[in-house]
C-alpha cells in the first residue's frame, strides 16, 4: 500500500509540473484573469481528487485526460453557480449562459491547440508592462511553470518572503487594470517577450541545477522549459531569433544531462564527463537552432551564451576546448549582461584561456556573489588546482555552508577530505 501510495504521489507531482500550468491557463482564458485565483482553486481541487481517487482505485489509462476533464467539470459547476456572469471574461460570458452552449465551450478550450494558445496567451498576460518587471516572472514562474516559491527565490537569489510579495502584488495589478489574456503587436510584444523568455531560461536553470535538496538535476523541468519554447516557436509571432538562440542554448545543456552524475548520484565536472554519453541528436538540434537564430539586426544574451555552449558541444575534450573562444564570448557576454555570475563564468573560462592566477584575480573583484555557494567553490577550484590547499579548504567549507543540495555537499566534502 505505501509503495503504491509512493507511485501516486510522484505521479501527481509529475502531473502538477506538467499539466497544471497548462490548466490554470485554459481555466482563465474561460474565466477572465481577474479569476486567476479561482482557475488555481479549481486546478488544486483536481490535483487534490486525483489523489483521493487514484490512492483508493486504479490509475486512469490516461491520467492527463482524468485531469482534464475533471477540471473540465468544475469549471463548468462553477459557472452555473455563478450568478454573475459579467464577472467571467466578457469572450466567452454570452457563450455561458445558455445550457446549449455551455458545455461545448468549455470542451473545445481544452482541445490541443487551444491550450497551447491558452498557455502562449497567459506567457503574455503575466508580462503585461503595468507590471513589474520581477513580479512579471514570478507570476509566469509560478502560475505557468508550477515552481515553488523557494525555487524562485533561488533563481532570484532572493527570500520567499519578498518572492510572495511580488506574486500578490502581480495578481493585485491584474484585478485594478483588467489585464486579459491577449497577444500584443508591434513593440509591446518584444518587451513582453523579454520577460517570456527570462522567466524560461530561470525555470530550465532549475531543473538543471535544482534547489531541491535531494535532486542536483529535475530533467521535467528542464523538458517543461524547452516545450514551452517550442511553443514560441511555432508562433511565427513569436519566432524570433533570440527564442530560437534560447532553445539552442537548452538543447546544448540539456544535451548533457545523463553525463553529470554518476550511478550513485556523484557529480562529475564538464572535465571529467564522458563525452559519449551526451546527446548527439540534441546537440545537432542545438547547431540547426543556432545557425536559425542567427538572423540580422538581432543579438541577444542567449546567442552568446547559446555559441559558448556550442564550444563546449564542439570540443573533443575539455582540454582540447577553445577556451580562448568562449572567454573572449564571456567578455562579450558581460557587455551585454553586466551581472556577477555572468562574470564568475567569465573568470573561470579565464583560468583555461589564460591562466588560473588571472581567474583567481577576477573571481576575487566580483560582488554580489556572498551568499552563493558556486561562487567560493570556484575560487577554491582555483586555488586546489595551484596546490594552495589550504586556501582550498577554507573556500570549499564556505561554499559548504550555502547550499542545501546533498549532491554538492557530498561533492565539496570529498573536495575538502582532499586536501
Amino acid at each position: 500500500m505505501s509503495s503504491n501510495k509512493n507511485h501516486i504521489n510522484e505521479l501527481a507531482n509529475h502531473l502538477f509540473r506538467h499539466e497544471s500550468g497548462k490548466m490554470i491557463a485554459v481555466l482563465s482564458r474561460l474565466l477572465g484573469l481577474q479569476n486567476l485565483e479561482t482557475a488555481q482553486d479549481i486546478v488544486q481541487d483536481t490535483l487534490l481528487q486525483a489523489i483521493s481517487s487514484w490512492s483508493y482505485g486504479k490509475t486512469p489509462d490516461n491520467p492527463e485526460a482524468w485531469l482534464y476533464r475533471v477540471a473540465r467539470n468544475k469549471a463548468i459547476d462553477y459557472i452555473r453557480r455563478k450568478k454573475k456572469l459579467h464577472e467571467i471574461s466578457p469572450q466567452y460570458a454570452y457563450l455561458l449562459q445558455s445550457e446549449y452552449t455551455l458545455t461545448p465551450t468549455v470542451s473545445n478550450l481544452f482541445l490541443e491547440n487551444e491550450i497551447q494558445d491558452s498557455q502562449l496567451r497567459m506567457m503574455f498576460a503575466c508580462c503585461h508592462p503595468s507590471i513589474h518587471p520581477d513580479s512579471q516572472i514570478a507570476l509566469t514562474l509560478k502560475t505557468l511553470c508550477g515552481l515553488s516559491t523557494t525555487e524562485i527565490a533561488k533563481a532570484f537569489l532572493t527570500n520567499e518572503e519578498t518572492i510572495s510579495k511580488r506574486i500578490y502584488r502581480a495578481k493585485e495589478k491584474i484585478k485594478a487594470d483588467k489585464i486579459e489574456l491577449d497577444v500584443p503587436a508591434g513593440n509591446e510584444l518584444l518587451i513582453r517577450l523579454e520577460a517570456i523568455l527570462k522567466s524560461l531560461y530561470l525555470l530550465f536553470n532549475e531543473g538543471y541545477n535544482s534547489s531541491h535538496p535531494n535532486q542536483l538535476i529535475r530533467e521535467e523541468l528542464c523538458a517543461e522549459a524547452m516545450r514551452l519554447c517550442q511553443l514560441l516557436l511555432r508562433n511565427p509571432l513569436t519566432a524570433f531569433p533570440r527564442s530560437k538562440a534560447l532553445l539552442s542554448l537548452m538543447c546544448f545543456q540539456s544535451s548533457r544531462l545523463h553525463a553529470r552524475q554518476d550511478d550513485k548520484g556523484n557529480i562529475i565536472l564538464l572535465r571529467q564527463q564522458d563525452r559519449t554519453k551526451w546527446n548527439r541528436e540534441l546537440i545537432s538540434k542545438g547547431f540547426e537552432l543556432l545557425e536559425a537564430a542567427a538572423e540580422p539586426f538581432e543579438i541577444s544574451t542567449y546567442h552568446f551564451e547559446a555559441a559558448i555552449a556550442a564550444q563546449h558541444a564542439a570540443a573533443p575534450s575539455f582540454e582540447q576546448t577553445d577556451w580562448k573562444s568562449i572567454y573572449h564570448l564571456y567578455e562579450q557576454l558581460y557587455q551585454l549582461q553586466p551581472n556577477p555570475v555572468v562574470a564568475m563564468n567569465k573568470a573561470i573560462a579565464s583560468a583555461y584561456a589564460i591562466n588560473k592566477q588571472k581567474a583567481l584575480e577576477e573571481l576575487h573583484q566580483i560582488k554580489g556573489l556572498e551568499k552563493h555557494h558556486l561562487y567560493y567553490a570556484s575560487i577554491g577550484e582555483m586555488y586546489f588546482e595551484l596546490t594552495q590547499k589550504e586556501m582550498a579548504k577554507n573556500y570549499f567549507t564556505k561554499a559548504l555552508g550555502l547550499t542545501n543540495s546533498q549532491t554538492e555537499q557530498q561533492f565539496l566534502l570529498k573536495k575538502i577530505s582532499s586536501c
